[in-house]
């Protein structure tokens, strides 16, 4: 014991330095629509909660395949890293910022059709109409979130996270004064309700989006990698690149997301109050998820890293320690959905017994399926390291649209187990990803055909 954690110590620092700000930075992300619900539901009351919950996870089911294609460039760029090939580390920074407005572009108007289409999922006339209304605002700041996640690619890949850190957080708080502010009108703004809350997104999303990039080009840091040899060189390559590897991966991404917009649509069937707390208790999950994400980002980055340096034993260590820490995490925060779970409830309402009730029994739920969710998402990660990402893909199809939705539909209306038979069905779905995405990882470095140096180790992470 004490020897294994000798080899792995150095490993968990290195994995931790760099999950730490991305977890904070992922935080930053979710925790804006998290606010978002907090200002809709204290000050609008639980139908436009339910209704910009329903949006807003509409929105980012068509978006999450331009977040998780674009995933794989941090990955990309730190192979390249391991190889120091500075050359390759501009072009797929170029190419990932062309293929972000492509995918900005073709996903937003996606999710607007989607949002002119808003009836087929047979919510309340008044939730469909708040709802479709809200979603055509965020499907606009489309572009500007993914111009972000492609340029934080850079900055993450190169092992230097507390950059989008940094304006995550900047963000966070300009979110919450805008919501408040547009929302009730404050001062010379016009009062916007509802979509107030909605446009205060678009417009944080933007400052993040030309805040990062302006960084990226003025710091020294990065200035090697925009060295006036590389301008001339063409990136289609790497546009190609991106989009074979990374549009498989936004679809295993896609494929979870969908699941859960799913479940909140047949949640939905069952009446405004369920879907009220739903959505309480779905947006503490996704809290931690995100959270769980960078962990898996670290070890994707971690394990592309080795990778390029050609040691399978340095991958499968990275590969280990992402789990672990996954593993930790997600226990943590298990601990305190089932111990806390009416006093998270009643931070988003207090106004509605029924709502809160309901609630804190989905947060009970919520945390026995943690560990599977941090377990699964990590998988998928390390596997893209590998730059593994058609199989996961097929993977994460089965456990969540063979296995979840099913299992959810079925005990929801069939054993009339109501919002907790769906949950049941979540998890379902989740513990069946964490075991095969993790076996595949584990099988995959068996088979790896490098050197398996043993006193070789992943290079310090750089400070700014």
């Amino acid at each position: 014991m004490k020897q294994w954690l000798q080899i792995y110590k150095s490993e968990f620092s290195d994995t931790l330095r760099l999950s730490i700000p991305i977890v904070i930075a992922q935080l930053g992300v979710v925790l804006m629509g998290v606010t978002d619900n907090l200002f809709v539901g204290r000050l609008l009351g639980a139908v436009p909660l339910g209704a910009a919950g329903l949006a807003v996870s509409l929105a980012f089911l068509v978006s999450s395949i331009g977040v998780g294609g674009l995933a794989v460039v941090g990955t990309l760029v730190s192979q390249a890293r391991g190889r120091n090939d500075g050359a390759e580390i501009n072009r797929l920074f170029r190419g990932g910022i062309r293929v972000a407005l492509l995918l900005g572009l073709v996903l937003g108007l996606a999710s607007m059709a989607l949002a002119y289409f808003f009836g087929v999922f047979q919510q309340t006339p008044q939730v469909t109409e708040l709802a479709r209304n809200f979603m055509i605002i965020m499907s606009v700041s489309n572009i500007p979130l993914f111009l972000f996640v492609a340029a934080r690619q850079l900055c993450d890949g190169l092992a230097y996270p507390r950059v989008a850190m940094g304006i995550t957080i900047s963000a966070l708080a300009i979110n919450a004064l805008l919501n408040y502010v547009l929302i009730l009108g404050i001062g010379p703004f016009p009062e916007m309700g509802l979509y107030g809350s909605a446009t205060a997104t678009l417009l944080s999303r933007t400052y993040m989006a030309v805040a990062i990039l302006v960084y990226i080009r003025r710091a020294s840091v990065f200035k090697q990698y925009f060295s006036p040899a590389y301008r001339q060189q063409q990136i289609t390559t790497e546009v190609g690149k991106v989009l074979r590897l990374g549009l498989p991966g936004g679809m295993t991404f896609f494929f979870e997301i969908a699941t859960f917009s799913l479940a909140q649509v047949m949640v939905g069937w069952l009446g405004e109050s369920s879907l009220a707390a739903h959505q309480i208790a779905m947006n503490m999950a996704s809290t931690t998820y995100m959270m769980a994400t960078g962990v898996s980002a670290a070890g994707a980055i971690r394990v592309g890293n080795a990778v390029g340096r050609r040691s399978s034993l340095l991958v499968r260590r990275a590969g280990t320690a992402a789990f672990l820490l996954s593993g930790a995490l997600m226990g943590f925060c298990a601990l305190i959905f089932v111990t806390a779970n009416e006093q998270l409830a009643t931070l988003y309402i207090q106004d509605n017994a029924e709502v809160a009730t309901i609630a804190a029994g989905l947060l009970l739920m919520a945390g026995v399926f943690q560990l599977s969710d941090g377990i699964q998402v990590v998988g998928v990660g390390v596997l893209r390291g590998l730059s593994d990402v058609n199989i996961p893909t097929i993977i994460t199809l089965f456990a969540y649209w063979i296995m979840g939705l099913p299992v959810s539909y079925v005990l929801c209306f069939w054993f009339g187990m109501g919002v907790t038979g769906v949950w049941v069905g979540l998890l379902a779905g989740l513990s069946v990803a964490a075991i095969l995405l993790t076996t595949r990882f584990f099988r995959m470095v068996k088979r790896m055909h490098l050197p398996a140096q043993e006193g070789t180790a992943l290079e310090t992470l750089p400070t700014l």
